[in-house]
């Protein structure tokens, strides 16, 4: 029962009157002392079909209906884009005051009072004529079009359609497919004109490749002429497309989404960790599809990291062990590989001990693979151990005070000193330029080259290898020092240039956090599970272990009885491709666990064939120490293994029964991981199947992280100044095992700028001998006014022979171009 208003405060504003009524319960709170809780400021009270709903303040009536619970049928509305009102399919009746009226509820905000009414015989009827007019010219092909089982379209005429069309005239015909690019077919006929794709590729990819064309009934979706839609992102516009005018290439004619079985997963092809379905048909897999993570990746993955599946399902894998005999590597059984290896670990130990043996890898592999193997070198006392090959940063980088992505996005200021995000981390590309676009972040870039983020950058300096000097004056200028006194900084600290040493690169992140104290750090490395890895125990622990390139140099000098490349491919992998080489040459014996036969695992003296993503479950962590989980959806290739099973093989016939216990299954380690790490103390199971938000997050000052600064040499100007740096495409083994990817990677050439190579007097496209230290190699040279005047720039693994010149512990690399001599 509510108590009547006293006649004078019929005058009075409505929130007068209710905070004169009197409430029993809130009466006892007050003699309790407990405070009242606040009312929220931005609650907007309105109604949705009879029933009161508090709706947020600025929040689109469809999103608050879906909120609400009720499903308002939509074609062009997603809510990671602006909304366009386009296909009109989410008409509503909406009474704001001045009677019921048919809106667009992907256009309108809710007001307080609101009315909204979605089963109306007005709105049904208004959704049904939309729907009539929408498939006037859709072909009838449901039975052999991709999206049938899955389209909203289909569903929707079903759901809210009129259930038959007055429509009798011949349908539009077109051209049909047509391959828009490498990896997307265009089905005219089926287009709704949405402006999804069109929407997401200039707005969230920033690669505005795909247009309206036309006008009226001739309007049309299509690429520029002569322009494929060449976006690294483009497979996002096949999931949401609607109907099926944007077809897969890999996925077309696979499967039908009833065939398909699938499991949540987590992206490891780069640190982003990104969450994905991984879907599969009698044991194949058959595609990945994004899953919108608030959190990380907002449904978007890459192409790369989207079509790779390929590789796990390539005739090439590897399917079972090898052990070298007379002929070379011969296919054998796991109970032989595995006493092989036994032998060889115990022969190792008994000539020198855990120093003679090394441990290489583990950043490809699940989070449980690398605490099996940590701690089966730690009980065997190998203390030379490292998940990275010289190709990223020093290991205490993940000991610095973490960033989150949301973080990064929110930030007053985005320090960049690293890659080019878009080749190396796509989706962390993509939520740093929504960010710079969208919100209040000001990006500060301090680049070797442009980047894809130069163009959305507040200020963007071009700043050579090793040039700590450079990085100091460029975030001392007024305006820079004052934009970071301004709120939260994040450094988005990386390897711009891996013809550069990891302490050169490191000095100059550490004069960024001089310049800004308090600043958090977002590790942008590329490997899957690369921070994992080194916060489980793969890195150097003490003064004197050896880090990759110093294993690499150990095993070259021989001083390595046992080197075991745990999924890595040092010739492929390491920026020093000659000290690799000598790396394998000289270690007394290889173990190579892995999934290819690589150039480096081909001269290992056992190959244990590895289990592949999607091959295992477990955990991962992301680089900004996200943990979350691996889904196994498909059968391992032939008897291959999980990493982490071979450790535990290995830790029991080298007598470990102890730790052979802790790493009996799966799910041991994955508590033993919670139970041992501090960091970890939250990623339980139980955590981890709850969809708990688990961050294993370091909290420390990184020690001397980047205290060393060499001195880079003095260099005359005929000289450039060598940049070798990572693209998406390249001939990484799940781009080259994947057909529809290998064509991608592109030809390579030694790019500078077009002032250049005016001044060296050579034509664009010929061969030139570039000439260091190390030697020298031949290549085609062309102009990019990307690259900075003084500067070579050369992408890594990529098919040239660059690396076989770079030498990866001299603080940068100089070299001399020259025509080739005919």
């Amino acid at each position: 029962m509510t108590d009547t208003p006293k006649p004078a405060e019929a005058n009075q504003p409505k929130e007068a009157v209710e905070a004169a009524t009197t409430d029993p319960a809130t009466d006892e709170a007050k003699e309790a002392g407990v405070a009242e809780p606040a009312p929220d400021p931005d609650a907007v009270p309105i109604t949705i079909d009879g029933r009161s709903f508090s709706a947020r303040k600025g929040e689109l009536v469809i999103a608050a209906v879906e909120r609400a619970g009720t499903y308002i049928p939509r074609f062009c509305w997603h809510e990671r884009m602006s909304s366009v009102g386009m296909c009109r399919m989410c008409l509503v009746e909406v009474d704001s005051g001045r009677g019921p009226q048919i809106t667009v509820s992907c256009m309108v905000t809710v007001a307080p009072d609101m009315k909204v009414d979605t089963a109306s015989d007005t709105t049904k009827r208004m959704q049904e004529g939309v729907l009539e007019m929408l498939l006037a010219n859709h072909p009838l092909d449901c039975p052999v079009c991709d999206k049938g089982g899955e389209c909203p379209l289909q569903d929707q005429a079903y759901s809210h359609g009129p259930g038959e069309s007055r429509f009798v005239e011949e349908k539009r015909h077109f051209e049909k497919p047509i391959p828009i690019s490498a990896l997307v077919n265009l089905d005219r006929e089926r287009c709704i004109l949405c402006d999804r794709c069109t929407r997401f590729a200039d707005e969230v990819a920033g690669d505005p490749l795909i247009h309206f064309i036309q006008r009226g009934n001739e309007t049309q979706v299509m690429t520029f002429p002569g322009e494929p839609f060449s976006s690294y992102f483009s497979g996002n516009t096949v999931q949401i497309c609607p109907v099926g005018a944007l077809t897969a290439e890999p996925y077309r004619f696979k499967a039908r989404p009833w065939d398909l079985t699938q499991i949540e997963s987590t992206c490891t092809t780069c640190s982003v960790g990104c969450r994905t379905l991984v879907q599969a048909s009698r044991d194949e897999l058959l595609r990945y599809q994004g899953v919108d993570v608030d959190a990380v990746n907002w449904g978007w993955l890459c192409d790369r990291g989207r079509f790779n599946f390929e590789a796990v399902g390539s005739p090439d894998r590897l399917a079972e062990p090898l052990v070298r005999g007379e002929g070379g590597l011969d296919a054998t059984s796991w109970n032989t590989a595995m006493e092989a290896a036994t032998q060889l670990f115990d022969d190792a130990l008994d000539a020198g001990g855990g120093d003679g043996v090394a441990v290489l890898g583990g950043a490809r592999g699940s989070n449980e693979s690398a605490y099996a193997w940590a701690q089966l070198a730690a009980a065997l006392g190998v203390t030379h151990r490292d998940a990275q090959l010289g190709d990223g940063l020093p290991a205490a980088v993940v000991d610095l005070p973490r960033a989150t992505i949301d973080e990064a996005a929110a930030a007053a200021t985005v320090v960049l000193v690293g890659p080019d995000l878009k080749e190396e981390l796509p989706v962390l590309y993509l939520r740093l330029r929504h960010a710079a676009t969208n919100n209040t972040t000001k990006l500060v870039e301090l680049a070797v080259a442009d980047t894809g983020l130069t163009r959305h950058a507040w200020r963007s300096v071009r700043v050579e290898s090793g040039d700590v000097a450079a990085v100091t004056a460029a975030l001392s200028a007024v305006d820079v020092a004052e934009q970071l006194g301004t709120g939260p900084v994040v450094v988005v600290a990386g390897r711009s240039n891996l013809a550069e040493s990891e302490s050169s690169a490191a000095a100059m992140i550490r004069a960024v956090l001089d310049a800004a104290p308090g600043a958090k750090v977002l590790p942008a490395l590329r490997r899957g599970n690369v921070v994992g890895a080194l916060q489980l125990g793969l890195r150097p622990v003490a003064e004197g272990d050896q880090d990759g390139l110093g294993i690499l140099a150990a095993a070259a000098a021989g001083r390595i009885d046992l080197l075991v490349l745990l999924g890595v491919d040092p010739i492929a992998d390491c920026p020093d491709t000659d000290l690799a080489r000598r790396a394998l040459a000289g270690a007394r014996r290889v173990i190579a666990i892995d999934t290819f036969l690589t150039d480096s695992s081909s001269q290992a003296d056992v190959v244990l064939a590895a289990a592949a993503y999607a091959e295992q479950g477990g955990t991962t962590t992301n680089l900004e120490g996200r943990v979350t989980t691996l889904g196994q959806k498909v059968t391992p290739a032939g008897t291959s293994r999980p990493d982490w099973m071979i450790a535990a093989e290995l830790a029991d016939r080298l007598g470990l029964e102890d730790l052979a216990a802790e790493l009996a299954s799966l799910e041991a380690i994955t508590d033993a991981i919670a139970a041992n790490v501090p960091a970890y103390a939250g990623a339980t199971r139980a955590a981890l199947a709850a969809g708990a938000d688990v961050l294993a997050v370091a909290t420390g000052d990184g020690g001397a992280f980047g205290a060393d600064r060499p001195a880079a040499s003095e260099r005359n100007r005929y000289d450039y100044r060598l940049v070798v740096s990572r693209r998406l495409y390249d001939r990484a083994v799940g781009t080259a095992k994947s057909p529809s990817l290998a064509p991608l990677v592109g030809d390579v050439a030694a790019t500078i700028h077009p002032l250049d190579l005016d001044g060296l007097g050579i034509a664009a496209g010929s061969d030139v001998t570039l000439s260091g230290p190390r030697g020298s190699v031949v290549m085609p040279i062309a102009a990019d006014a990307a690259v900075p005047r003084g500067s070579v720039r050369i992408p890594f693994n990529a098919g040239s022979s660059v690396n076989d010149i770079v030498d990866g512990s001299a603080p940068v690399h100089d070299v001399h171009i020259e025509r080739l001599s005919s």
